[in-house]
């Protein structure tokens, strides 16, 4: 804050940030100093700046737990001290602002609750936004006289203000669309202000930014997204729908149709799902979406467990011992939109990338008389060979989401029992392309390698298996913008030709 100091992370061989330095303007590097070192392999460290600059804040956690220290942006020479011990299973996040610290956290409350307190050498919290069931409660963003914060419940989320004045809180609503993902940033540093961005998006509607009052409730369209080949948002129908699951949980699904697609079972369906590490999928807007809608593909987001789109306990039912649940509610909302009319049987594509690639092969393997084709982009499809090696960067910090097969007899099993390459059958399997970049430090090349060769050999079809290798590329793909277009090129051609398209 006196402009001669800089924080930052450094990575360790594993690509790991686990140790925090501070370097003096116009020093040497190797004078920097080491302000915070976490020892453990599993968790990684950032440091932030609290919201009225009095603090620095420096987080460390893994998937599931985190703990934080915080020292003055005054202190000479910076001594972290710490916030609340780590506890297994707790996240808890600490702000600063107006004289309260505001602490965000899962302890005792499994979809989040804050509380504040006014002195971090003497903790006494209180609740300022309670807990409420399935709910996910969001963190604050502050001004002199508002409190803004957010939640997500059903895959949907949700923004409210708070006038400090008078106690009263209320939703902000800004749209007549009820399928969208809503956000809020502030539009100066100056927090003396009634004015805030608002912005949102739905599956058919681009993105839009209004300047928002926050006293009077007028808006003004400040920002549009604009198609340059032309859109109209009333060519499109958006659903939201609820699927029940083996187990009677209702699985949300964001469905994205052309008026014009008839529902009748005629249609081809893109299913697109992930399910892992508490990562919802959101319900925004995609221009290139638009080129399979159009073509009469109906674009389906499955809010499968392993998500958070309905809070910590929708994660908890889709990892470890209970990962199964995310491959069962895939293969029901499969089921279901068969049943409702929307595809038949053997004319929907499966799509997932990454953790959303073991989804894949996992349902392939299971169910693959459901689909036309697959999609599996940087695919972790050889998961258990992958969770018995310690020494890769990612195993030993995703302990807590898939297992440890190297030392429980159990998660062995469990794992063994889905994990795509060991349950692959000679069987027929339906069109697939998979993807894998050369330089991904994430999932391995020789994974999806080793799944296509091991599928070639035992498949009794005559379906397309293509394997398609980036030279140069990591997890993300090719860089560039040109270079993710050309990706999803290649993957919208394979889907419009299995789908007799083209």
């Amino acid at each position: 804050m006196d402009d001669q100091y800089f924080f930052y992370s450094k990575l360790d061989e594993f690509h790991r940030p686990r140790k925090i330095f501070r370097h003096k303007i116009g020093s040497s590097v190797k004078d920097d100093e080491l302000i915070f070192e976490e020892k453990s392999e599993a968790f990684t460290v950032g440091i932030s700046l609290s919201s009225d600059e009095k603090y620095f804040f420096i987080t460390t956690s893994d998937h599931n737990t985190s703990e934080q220290y915080y020292f003055e942006v005054t202190e000479k020479n910076p001594k972290p001290k710490l916030i609340i011990k780590r506890k297994k299973g707790v996240i808890y996040s600490v702000n600063s602002w107006d004289g309260y610290f505001y602490c965000h956290t899962n302890d005792g409350a499994e979809d989040f609750k804050i509380e504040r307190c006014d002195d971090l050498s003497n903790q006494n919290w209180e609740i300022y936004i309670a807990a409420k069931e399935e709910v996910l409660i969001g963190g604050l963003i502050f001004l002199n006289d508002w409190i803004i914060r957010g939640e997500k419940s059903n895959a949907l989320g949700k923004l409210f203000v708070r006038n400090k004045q008078t106690g009263i809180e209320e939703e902000l609503k800004f749209t007549d669309e009820s399928v969208i993902v809503p956000s809020v940033s502030l539009i100066q540093r100056n927090k003396n202000t009634d004015l805030v961005y608002l912005s949102y998006s739905s599956p058919k509607t681009p993105g839009k930014t209004y300047l928002y009052n926050l006293k009077t409730k007028e808006k003004k369209l400040v920002k549009e997204q604009e198609i340059p080949s032309g859109h109209n948002p009333d060519d499109y129908i958006v659903e939201r729908l609820e699927c029940p699951s083996h187990d009677g949980r209702l699985v949300p699904l964001t469905i994205t149709r052309h008026k014009k697609t008839k529902i009748n079972g005629s249609a081809n369906i893109l299913l697109y799902g992930y399910g892992s590490y508490g990562s919802s999928m959101t319900p925004d807007f995609s221009s290139t979406r638009l080129s399979l809608i159009n073509r009469d593909i109906i674009w389906v987001t499955a809010h499968i467990r392993g998500g958070m789109e309905k809070g910590m306990k929708w994660w908890k039912e889709g990892k470890l011992l209970n990962k199964k649940n995310t491959f069962e509610d895939y293969i029901h909302v499969a089921k279901f939109l068969i049943k409702k009319g929307y595809s038949s049987k053997g004319k929907i594509i499966g799509m997932g990338g990454s953790a959303g690639g073991l989804l894949m092969g996992a349902v392939v393997n299971q169910s693959p008389e459901l689909f036309l084709g697959i999609v599996m982009a940087v695919p972790f499809v050889d998961s258990l060979t992958t969770n018995l090696d310690h020494s890769l960067p990612l195993t030993v910090g995703e302990f807590d989401e898939f297992g440890n097969a190297k030392d429980k007899k159990d998660h062995f099993d469990y794992i063994y029992s889905y994990a795509p390459y060991n349950n692959i059958k000679k069987m027929d399997y339906p069109h697939m392309l998979i993807t894998t970049s050369l330089s991904d430090n994430r999932v391995l090349f020789d994974e999806p390698a080793k799944f296509t060769a091991k599928l070639r050999d035992l498949k009794t079809d005559n379906n397309l298996l293509l394997l398609k290798t980036e030279m140069n590329a990591g997890h993300g793909g090719k860089s560039g913008r040109d270079g993710a277009i050309e990706e999803i090129a290649f993957d919208y051609a394979f889907i419009l030709k299995i789908s007799k398209k083209i």
